[in-house]
């Protein structure tokens, strides 16, 4: 019988480069998560603004249904329309959805004339 003459730590370095690299590779999922999200929310607050004063303008010049020339420039600007209000004296409101990776992210937007 032969007795490893060896120090006993033997392949532990091993075993520690594979959990650094695992933490490693968690850390690096997590921050694409986060940034897929913030890049989401992004998405959603841009195209809430558009879809709000699109909406507003159409309100303002005639053009129709100011909800439905809201939707169609949230959906141009890759997001779902989930809620748009036009409220008396020409102000319109739209609830904006964006899908990422981590969830939807959603944003509120407002336009027309001050009060």
């Amino acid at each position: 019988m032969r007795r490893a003459t060896g120090p006993p730590e033997r392949g532990s370095g091993t075993v520690l480069l594979l959990a650094v690299v695992g933490v490693l590779g968690l850390v690096a999922v997590v921050l694409g998560l986060l940034a897929a999200a913030q890049g989401a929310r992004s998405r959603a607050q841009s195209a809430a603004d558009l879809a709000a004063l699109a909406a507003a303008s159409a309100w303002r010049d005639g053009w129709g249904d100011p909800c439905g020339v809201a939707a169609e420039a949230v959906r141009r600007n890759g997001g779902r329309l989930v809620d748009c209000d036009a409220l008396a004296g020409g102000v319109v409101t739209v609830v904006v959805s964006a899908p990422s990776p981590a969830g939807a992210a959603t944003a509120h937007a407002r336009a027309g004339p001050s009060s």
